[in-house]
């Protein structure tokens, strides 16, 4: 059985800027798709999690809002980008599913 790691607060929204800022304009429906892909989960519904999410980087104009559902990357300072990197790197490990059996190092 696998289980995902939980995305909440500031560890979802630094997620979904990072992201954006990767991958440039991007629906709520497609962000929720690549979070899972990464194998983190959003708890409860999980589009409105997003848009709150969101809605914090707008207010911080980390993240813009295009269209209703459609939102893109803004300005982040450089050390803030770096900070927000570090972080999701860090999540992204610790979520990496762990392996049983065949070569153990």
């Amino acid at each position: 059985m696998e289980t995902r790691h939980q995305l909440q607060g500031i560890d979802l929204r630094y997620a979904l800027t990072l992201y954006l800022l990767e991958h440039g304009p991007t629906t709520v429906d497609a962000l929720i798709k690549a979070i899972q892909w990464q194998g983190f989960d959003i708890s409860g519904r999980a589009s409105k999690q997003v848009s709150d999410a969101l809605r914090w980087e707008r207010r911080r104009g980390r993240v813009r809002r295009l269209a209703r559902g459609l939102y893109g990357p803004g300005y982040v300072p450089r050390a803030t980008e770096y900070r927000i990197h570090k972080r999701v790197l860090a999540l992204r490990a610790a979520a990496k599913p762990v392996r049983l059996g065949g070569n153990r190092l």
